[in-house]
């Protein structure tokens, strides 16, 4: 898989979890594995950097909500939210991603995912908080 075919299995767990309780949330993880037919070196992967990203949410949500006015973590579209939650994590907890390559790629799945204007919004949250 590519780094980007990676990112968007994360991307897709991470939008799932807003749906689901903590509890299910592994059953959900098993999703990518089947959905993309990782290799085992990717599903680690992929599983480690959810349950990473997942740990920091309480964290991320603080540094977001202090950037986004007037849109609050709870107020923001499900899709958004678990962009930026991603790219926020790579931006300030992954050393070996660079903080321009995790904007990119979600405004590249904004685009894809997101709605008309996710893209623009997505990009003026990672900016302020990069």
């Amino acid at each position: 898989m590519t780094r980007r075919e990676i990112r968007e299995q994360i991307f897709k767990v991470l939008f799932r979890m807003e749906f689901y309780p903590g509890e299910e949330l592994k059953e959900q993880m098993k999703y990518p594995e089947e959905d993309a037919k990782a290799l085992d070196a990717d599903a680690i992967y992929i599983r480690d950097k959810i349950q990473a990203v997942v740990e920091k949410v309480p964290e991320i949500d603080e540094m977001v909500n202090a950037v986004a006015k007037g849109w609050k973590t709870t107020r923001m579209g499900k899709v958004d939210l678990a962009l930026i939650r991603l790219a926020v994590y790579e931006m300030k907890f992954d050393d070996a991603i660079p903080t321009g390559v995790a904007i990119n790629e979600a405004v590249e799945l904004a685009k894809v995912y997101g709605t008309d204007d996710s893209f623009s919004f997505v990009n003026g949250i990672l900016a302020k908080i990069a």
